[in-house]
């Protein structure tokens, strides 16, 4: 890996130009066709991540309908999370390359043509592979928003972008589920993926038409990182899947996940260092150099944790204590979704009128205070308990999120931006993973300690589980069982199996508040931002 580490001249080490903000040189810009061109991009971001959240509803269905396992048909959401994460930090390189328009509606056509593929599978191979392409196109599709929008609208019009992120994560979580349930219904499953023609169709026009926002650099494509490339793929894909599949294997009891793991550490510190050595790196790690950016980052991954770490704790603990049906989770969930969508102008306003790092402080501790509300959680919570959870989370969640984002590229030269809109995805997509799998892991190694707990206290001649055998007992044998003694004492096993899931639900809640009061005292590190100019009067925005 010694080839060209250094540039045999100072020319091939060239300064990438920085993208030219329309309308400041001083001549006329048709904002509505650039609104209808980035637009589109916003479209194909939220066909992109509306994918992941539409068929997690109906892998039943699908399982069925391919005759998989279900073992086999996870991989359906697996192996498209894994292919997402491994293209999201190429896509700065290859938008400089190609230009962001040629670009993006290559990834369209690609995510139409794999969806297709995948709607049309007969087989469960057939559709893993269709899904890992499709994934690779839909991970293309997302950090060129944020990017464009850092790059080509002016200063005062920027955190719009931050805005617009939220809203899309957000909205796709929020009626994914929903609408993925309703078209299985009406249709079939595999409309869950032809869909995306007619939505694809349209991103398409509008990009291709109107988004013009820069020209690409052909010369780029001299001196491609290849050793890079392949280290940063197999790194990305052996962290994603010791985070997906780690938990249900036991970790490193399992020796697939321990080498994999090994794998993944060796790799990506070999990615790192050929990146910082090699003379024209497939991923730029230079915004890292910005104070403001590495914290901005791990601000980021913060609000990706809870963002996603909520979303799961709390459908689960609905679905598996409470026993409510689908209907019901979505009904409860909704309000956590409809208040961070709805909340997203007034948090970019906030945001905007303050100083980032109130924001942030502000953000990350009303998202603390409220998840801390769940360490108190018994097992007749419902939607009336959640409600105040919930929308306090969402909302301090959105404004932390929005914040983040905006201090993470407030310092950085425009220079950086697709850079940092890769690396910041990734980092949320990330987080994601990383906040799955340590919650399912705190949900059953404390579930485990905390029933062991209770039945030894239980056991210890307590009168009170005395009390309760004897009365559980006398209604088995009232009620005519076999065996009464010995249901009466597998009811109280389940009683108590209930009882230590919900207090592991309780820790759980605690280190996502944790997480959070962490970013709070995070925030005071972070350097002032630039001031962020109002929107101005003029300009025809």
């Amino acid at each position: 890996m010694t080839d060209a580490v250094l540039p045999p001249d100072p020319a091939r080490a060239r300064k990438p130009e920085a993208p030219a903000v329309l309308g400041a040189d001083g001549s006329h810009v048709d904002w509505v066709k650039v609104f209808l061109g980035f637009g589109g991009m916003v479209i194909g971001q939220f066909m992109a991540m509306l994918d992941i959240q539409i068929v997690a509803s109906s892998l039943v269905q699908i399982q069925s309908g391919i005759g998989a396992t279900a073992d086999e048909i996870s991989w359906v959401q697996t192996i498209y999370l894994l292919a997402e994460v491994v293209i999201m930090p190429l896509t700065a390189y290859l938008t400089k390359m190609w230009g962001t328009r040629s670009f993006y509606v290559i990834a369209v056509i690609g995510f139409i043509a794999t969806s297709v593929a995948v709607g049309l599978s007969s087989s469960v191979a057939m559709m893993i592979v269709f899904r890992a392409l499709q994934g690779l196109f839909a991970g293309a599709m997302i950090p060129p928003v944020f990017a464009t929008a850092m790059t080509v609208f002016p200063p005062e019009r920027r955190i719009t972008a931050n805005v617009i992120v939220g809203l899309i994560v957000t909205l796709s979580s929020t009626i994914g589920p929903t609408l993925g349930g309703h078209l299985t219904d009406l249709l079939s499953w595999r409309w869950l993926f032809f869909i995306n023609i007619p939505v694809g169709m349209l991103v398409i026009f509008l990009v291709g038409r109107y988004a013009n926002f820069d020209k690409g650099d052909p010369s780029l494509s001299k001196g491609i990182d290849w050793w890079g490339l392949g280290l940063m793929t197999v790194f990305l894909l052996s962290m994603q899947y010791v985070l997906e599949e780690g938990s249900s294997e036991g970790w490193f009891e399992d020796g697939v996940i321990l080498w994999l793991t090994v794998l993944a550490v060796l790799t990506g510190v070999a990615f790192i260092w050929r990146q910082l050595t090699y003379w024209q790196p497939i991923v730029s790690l230079a915004p890292f150099r910005d104070r403001n950016f590495s914290l901005g980052i791990v601000m980021t991954f913060v609000t990706g944790v809870s963002l996603f770490g909520g979303t799961f704790l709390m459908p689960i603990f609905l679905g598996q204590v409470r026993g409510f049906s689908s209907a019901e989770v979505g009904n409860t969930m909704l309000v956590s979704g409809l208040t961070m969508f709805l909340s997203a102008p007034i948090a970019g306003r906030f945001v905007r009128m303050v100083d980032a790092r109130i924001a942030m402080i502000g953000g990350f501790a009303l998202a603390a205070w409220a998840i801390q509300l769940g360490v108190r959680v018994t097992d007749e919570w419902g939607f009336n308990e959640f409600f105040v959870l919930q929308v306090a989370r969402g909302l301090g969640t959105m404004v932390a999120m929005i914040a983040a984002q905006q201090m993470s590229v407030a310092s950085l030269p425009v220079t950086m931006m697709k850079d940092a809109s890769g690396l910041i995805n990734l980092v949320r997509n990330v987080a994601g993973a990383i906040g799955l799998a340590m919650l399912t892991t705190i949900l059953s190694h404390q579930g485990a300690i905390h029933y062991m707990d209770l039945a030894s206290a239980a056991g210890q001649a307590n009168a009170s589980s005395a009390a309760l055998l004897d009365g559980l007992t006398a209604m088995m044998t009232e009620g005519g069982v076999a065996d009464p003694e010995g249901t009466a004492r597998k009811a109280m096993s389940a009683m108590l199996h209930r009882q230590a899931a919900v207090l592991s639900f309780g820790d759980a809640f605690a280190v996502l508040a944790l997480a959070c009061w962490v970013a709070v005292g995070l925030a005071f590190f972070a350097r002032p931002g630039p001031a962020m100019p109002g929107p101005s009067q003029g300009g025809g925005h």
